[in-house]
């Protein structure tokens, strides 16, 4: 094919038709990264940047639909060598060419390179929006890549913690029972559903998910998050109990029980301790801490209460009484009973308003 290509652009020098050179000269550098040599691949793009360009150094916007196609092969190269920082500067750079009408192919590799490029970030709102733009695209060009995309969408979505179901929207709909992705339904179900038993089960009996290098690097932090969740949950109604046996009722290694739970009390989700010794956690119950607290608040309260009540409210003071002599003791006493303003004045069977308080207090 190199050979092929080779002798075609020789073919070109005499009739100097610049568009099929371009044209001939992308398949070539998309030969070249296909075989991984980088080097080569580097240097055949610098060649195609330059033909794109005008005398000043400036992108020519007739040729911008070949301008985004190189951009594209020029991103999947730096998003398979992994250097993020050379592919974000290409994607901006790509997104901001509005002389071209790609064919949507390109755009679907442009954004699906922006996915993964966000991902790498842990953008995951940015990722979910490049995939489902990457798969509007692929879908619209026919191109078989969109099943794969769509798993990435998919896989964003979890990682998102998204209750959003990815297969409820009018582009995504028509693939929810397509047996190719049937695994990640499953996995996005049960996800959603918090079943760990099933998400694990889906995992171990679906090997071929893990076979793409990008699903396998990202479906460990969804791994993780559903099993931080399970640990959490499992533990609620406990204030002690083992590592191993947490690990035998998720069916995962005491290691890992113990770097999650490490985790969640560092992050203040769980409110324990360790001992790594003995594979025992203990949860500190702050419940009848609080408990006691407000208990002593509300005394504090009762009892400064009682101090205005008895001690600083004048409507509670006997007030000084004149001598009375025998005939008048009844009715001094019953005027004194009488004389209260505040709630149940004076209603007490004995002993006015000191016992009649003294009992609503009790």
């Amino acid at each position: 094919m190199e050979e092929f290509y080779s002798e075609t652009l020789k073919s070109f020098q005499s009739t100097n038709n610049e568009r099929l050179w371009l044209k001939t000269n992308i398949k070539l550098a998309k030969l070249f990264l296909d075989r991984k040599d980088y080097a080569t691949v580097t240097k055949k793009l610098r060649e195609l940047h330059k033909a794109c360009e005008r005398e000043d150094g400036t992108e020519d916007p007739s040729k911008g639909t070949y301008s985004l196609e190189i951009y594209a092969l020029e991103i999947q190269m730096y998003a398979e060598t992994k250097n993020n920082k050379q592919l974000k500067r290409l994607y901006e750079r790509a997104l901001k060419v509005k002389s071209a009408v790609p064919h949507p192919k390109i755009m679907g590799i442009i954004r699906e390179c922006g996915g993964k490029m966000h991902m790498s970030e842990e953008n995951w709102k940015d990722a979910q929006s490049d995939f489902f733009e990457s798969f509007r695209n692929y879908d619209e060009a026919g191109s078989l890549q969109r099943i794969q995309v769509l798993k990435y969408l998919v896989l964003t979505t979890m990682l998102m913690k998204s209750d959003i179901n990815p297969f409820e929207s009018q582009e995504t709909k028509p693939y929810k029972n397509d047996p190719r992705i049937a695994a990640m339904t499953d996995l996005v179900d049960a996800y959603q559903r918090d079943d760990i038993a099933q998400y694990e089960s889906v995992l171990k009996n679906n090997k071929d998910l893990l076979s793409d290098p990008f699903i396998a690097e990202n479906i460990d932090e969804v791994t993780r998050n559903m099993r931080t969740k399970a640990v959490l949950k499992l533990i609620s109604p406990y204030t002690r109990f083992n590592l191993a046996f947490i690990g035998k009722a998720l069916k995962i290694p005491v290691t890992e029980v113990q770097d999650i739970l490490g985790f969640l009390i560092v992050d203040k989700k769980v409110n324990g301790k360790i001992n790594q010794q003995n594979g025992t956690v203990e949860i500190e119950d702050d419940r009848d801490k609080e408990r006691l607290r407000a208990m002593q608040e509300w005394t504090d309260s009762i009892g400064s209460l009682y101090r205005t009540v008895f001690t600083d409210s004048e409507g509670f003071k006997v007030s000084d009484v004149p001598q009375m002599g025998p005939g008048d003791q009844d009715l001094g006493m019953a005027n004194f009973r009488g004389s209260g303003k505040g709630r149940g004045g004076g209603r007490g069977k004995r002993g006015g308003w000191g016992t009649g308080l003294l009992s609503a207090f009790n």
